[in-house]
């Protein structure tokens, strides 16, 4: 059985930092491009960070220079570093190789 499980989220003040964390079972993560997704009450999920199997990554023009998505390979496990964080980045954030999601986590971020 597959699963994703993201942890680390919580309630953050503005330019505050939070790292979220994407365990997974059932399949090897480095075999995927893994990605973190969020959505915010009324809007539409969008792509946050894409890290592919190869190592490369890509990022939203909304989080560049603030996140970072890496991967740890003995863990299996996908990490998302979120530095200087807005009100905006408040969201269900989720991680997902496209085939599965996780049941996401809520990042809170106070002004």
């Amino acid at each position: 059985q597959v699963r994703l499980v993201e942890s680390g989220g919580g309630l953050v003040q503005a330019g505050g930092s939070l790292r979220l964390s994407c365990a997974a079972s059932g399949i090897i993560l480095r075999d995927y491009a893994m990605n973190w997704y969020r959505q915010a009450p009324g809007k539409q999920r969008e792509l946050v960070a894409t890290l592919i199997s190869s190592g490369g990554t890509n990022y939203a023009d909304f989080v560049k220079g603030r996140f970072t998505i890496s991967r740890d390979n003995a863990k299996n496990t996908v990490y998302l570093q979120m530095n200087a964080l807005k009100p905006e980045d408040t969201a269900v954030y989720y991680c997902t190789n496209s085939l599965y999601w996780g049941q996401g986590t809520q990042v809170t971020v106070s002004s």
